[in-house]
C-alpha cells in the first residue's frame, strides 16, 4: 500500500514535471517569439536603411525630403514595436544574447526617433522650400525662406544628433560579427545625415545675416594664390569687397596686395611663439599673413590692414583659391573675361596660376587680369543663372579641402562655425582623433610651386606610436630656369632659377612626444629646425629641390592612441599618394 507521502512525492514530482514542461514551452515560444519579431524588424531596418542610402544628399534640398522621411519613417516605427515589448524587454537581460537583443532595440528606437521626430519638422516645411528659391533674382536672395527652415533645422540637426550619441554608445565588443557590422554600418550613414542637418542648421542660422538681414555689411574676400604656397594655401593675392543688404550682393572695391604697404611693426600683436616661427612678416606685409596656420588669427590681421590703407572696417573675411573657383565653376558655367578668354572650370586654375605669369610681365597687368576674373566669377553667381544644387555641392567640396575659409568679426556669429574646417583654425587632438599639420611656404618668392607635388601620410605603427611622412617633389620641366623670372624667382632670394624652395611648418599632435625623425630618398640630410605654437611642437623642414627631385621626411611620435589619425595639409594644385602605413612604419623604426 502506497504511503500518503510517497503520493505526495510523485504528485509534486508530476507538479514539478508540468512547471517544467511549462517554463520550457514559455522560453520556446518566447524564443520563437524574439526570433520572429527580430527577422521582421531587421527586414524593416533593412528597408530603412536601403531607403535612407541618400539621405544626405537629399537634405542638400528638404524639398525631396518629405516622401523619404514618411518611407523611412513607416519602416522605423514597425522595427520599434516588434522590439520593445515586455518579452523583448525580458529577453535583454539574458546573458550573451540579451547585448545582441538591446543593440537592435537601441538602433531601431535611435532610427525611429529620427524618423518620427528629429526629420519631422523638416518634412513639414520641405513641400514649400526648393533650392530655386535661393537663386538671385535681380542680384538679390529673399532672405525670407530661411525663416520657416530655421526652426525646422535646428530641432532636426538636435535629435539627429541624439541618435548619433546613442547608436554610437552601444558597446559593440560582445555583439556577433554580422550584427557589430550593420551597427558600424548604422552608424556611419547616421553621421552623413546628422552632417547633413548640420550644414543646413548652421546655414540658416548665420547666412541670413551675413546677406544683410539685420543691415548693411561688407565682406572681404581674398584669394589664395596656390602657386606660391603660405601655409593656408597660398600669398594673398587678389580682393574683392563685396557690400550685401537686405540679400542683395554687389562689389564694392577690389585691390591686390600689390596695393598694401609693408609695415615696419605689425598690425595687430603676435604672440612669442609665433614671432619665433614665422617672424613679423605675417603682420607686416599682406602676401604673408596665411604663413600663420590658422585663419582665426590670419583674418583679423587682414581686417586691420585693409582698415589701415582703406580706413574702413569689414565685417568678416572670406577666403577662396583658384581651384575652388573652379568648383564654383561647375555651377556658373564657362565665364567670359574682357581679354577675349572664356573661365571655365577645366581651365581656371592653369590659366589663373601658370599662364598669366607667361603672358603677363608686367604685374600691373597679371592683377587686373585676376581682378577682372574675380568680378565676372561674381557677376555670373549673382545674375541668377546659377544651379543652385551644383554651387551647394561646389562650396561643400571647397570646405571639405580646406579651400573655403570664413570669419566673422561678431564672436556670436563666428560661433555658429565652430567645429567646421570653415575656421580653418588649429584643430586640437580629442578621444577620437589625433591630428598632424603639415604646411607648405614658398621660400623662392617665385610661382613655382604651381609646378609642385606634395603628399603626406600618418598612421599608427603600435599602440602609443605613430608616424607622419612628408614627401615634395619638384615636377618642373628640365628646363625651368628659362621660364619668366617672375615665375621662377630669378634667383632674388639665393635660389638658382628652376628651383624650388620650401619651408615646411609640421605640427605634431596635441600632447605628442617626438620619438625620431628620418629622411627617406632625400636628395640631402633634413635641415630641421623647431618650436611650439599653441602647446604644439613644430618642426620646420627646409628643402630646396631642382627639377625631378624629390625629397621625404619621417617623423614618428608617442601619443596617447585615438580611434583614428588625420593629417591636415596646405591645400596644394597637384597632391601626391603617400605611403602606406605598414612601409611608413617600417621606415620610422
Amino acid at each position: 500500500m502506497t504511503s500518503a507521502s510517497a503520493l505526495r512525492r510523485r504528485k509534486a514530482g508530476r507538479v514539478t514535471a508540468w512547471i517544467l514542461a511549462g517554463v520550457l514551452l514559455i522560453a520556446v515560444c518566447a524564443i520563437a517569439w524574439i526570433g520572429v519579431r527580430g527577422y521582421l524588424a531587421y527586414q524593416h531596418l533593412t528597408n530603412a536603411r536601403s531607403a535612407a542610402s541618400d539621405a544626405a544628399s537629399v537634405l542638400s534640398d528638404p524639398a525631396k525630403a518629405s516622401d523619404l522621411i514618411s518611407t523611412i519613417s513607416a519602416e522605423t516605427s514597425a522595427a520599434r514595436e516588434l522590439t520593445s515589448d515586455v518579452v523583448w524587454q525580458a529577453g535583454e537581460r539574458l546573458p550573451w544574447v540579451g547585448p545582441q537583443l538591446a543593440a537592435v532595440s537601441t538602433v531601431a528606437d535611435a532610427l525611429d526617433d529620427v524618423a518620427s521626430q528629429a526629420l519631422t519638422p523638416l518634412a513639414s516645411v520641405a513641400a514649400s522650400f526648393s533650392l530655386d528659391s535661393i537663386r538671385p533674382k535681380d542680384g538679390a536672395i529673399d532672405l525670407t525662406i530661411f525663416d520657416g527652415l530655421r526652426e525646422a533645422a535646428s530641432a532636426s540637426a538636435s535629435g539627429l544628433g541624439t541618435a548619433r550619441s546613442a547608436i554610437e554608445g552601444i558597446q559593440t565588443a560582445p555583439l556577433v560579427g554580422p550584427l557589430r557590422e550593420a551597427i558600424d554600418e548604422v552608424s556611419g550613414l547616421l553621421a552623413q545625415v546628422s552632417a547633413g542637418a548640420d550644414t543646413l542648421n548652421r546655414t540658416t542660422q548665420l547666412l541670413p545675416a551675413m546677406l544683410g538681414a539685420d543691415g548693411p555689411r561688407d565682406y572681404l574676400v581674398v584669394f589664395q594664390n596656390n602657386a606660391e604656397w603660405r601655409s593656408l594655401g597660398g600669398i594673398v593675392g587678389a580682393m574683392v569687397l563685396v557690400h550685401t543688404d537686405g540679400g542683395k550682393m554687389t562689389i564694392g572695391a577690389q585691390a591686390s596686395s600689390s596695393d598694401f604697404s609693408r609695415y615696419d611693426d605689425p598690425v595687430v600683436p603676435l604672440t612669442d611663439d609665433e614671432l619665433r616661427l614665422f617672424g613679423k612678416q605675417p603682420a607686416t606685409f599682406v602676401q604673408n599673413v596665411t604663413q600663420i596656420p590658422d585663419f582665426t588669427r590670419d583674418a583679423p590681421i587682414i581686417q586691420a590692414m585693409w582698415e589701415r590703407e582703406r580706413g574702413a572696417t569689414v565685417d568678416g573675411v572670406l577666403s577662396l583659391d583658384p581651384v575652388a573657383l573652379s568648383y564654383l565653376l561647375n555651377a556658373t558655367g564657362p565665364v567670359e573675361l574682357p581679354t577675349g578668354d572664356e573661365l571655365t572650370s577645366e581651365n581656371a586654375v592653369q590659366l589663373l596660376l601658370n599662364e598669366v605669369y607667361l603672358r603677363y610681365e608686367n604685374s600691373a597687368h597679371q592683377d587686373a587680369f585676376f581682378a577682372a576674373a574675380a568680378a565676372a566669377v561674381f557677376s555670373s553667381l549673382t545674375a541668377g543663372a546659377t544651379e543652385p544644387a551644383a554651387l551647394v555641392s561646389a562650396l561643400g567640396r571647397a570646405g571639405d579641402e580646406d579651400r573655403l575659409m570664413i570669419w566673422n568679426a561678431a564672436a556670436e556669429e563666428q560661433s555658429i562655425l565652430d567645429g567646421t574646417t570653415l575656421q580653418g583654425s588649429l584643430a586640437s587632438t580629442d578621444p577620437s582623433s589625433t591630428e598632424f599639420g603639415v604646411y607648405l611656404n614658398d621660400g623662392t618668392a617665385s610661382k613655382m610651386d604651381y609646378y609642385m607635388e606634395a603628399g603626406s601620410e600618418a598612421g599608427w605603427c603600435h599602440s602609443g606610436e605613430a608616424a607622419l611622412s612628408v614627401t615634395l617633389r619638384n615636377a618642373a620641366p628640365q628646363d625651368a630656369a628659362s621660364l619668366p623670372s617672375y615665375l621662377t624667382g630669378g634667383g632674388l632670394h639665393g635660389v638658382p632659377p628652376g628651383n624650388v624652395e620650401t619651408v615646411s611648418y609640421i605640427y605634431l599632435p596635441e600632447g605628442a612626444t617626438l620619438i625620431s625623425t628620418a629622411a627617406a630618398d632625400a636628395v640631402e640630410s633634413p635641415r630641421l629646425g623647431g618650436g611650439t605654437d599653441a602647446d604644439r611642437q613644430v618642426l620646420v623642414w627646409t628643402t630646396r629641390l631642382a627639377p625631378g627631385e624629390e625629397a621625404s621626411l619621417v617623423v614618428r611620435v608617442s601619443a596617447p592612441r585615438t580611434e583614428q589619425i588625420v593629417t591636415r595639409m596646405t591645400p596644394t594644385v597637384h597632391a601626391q599618394n603617400g605611403d602606406t602605413v605598414a612601409s611608413l612604419c617600417e621606415m620610422a623604426e
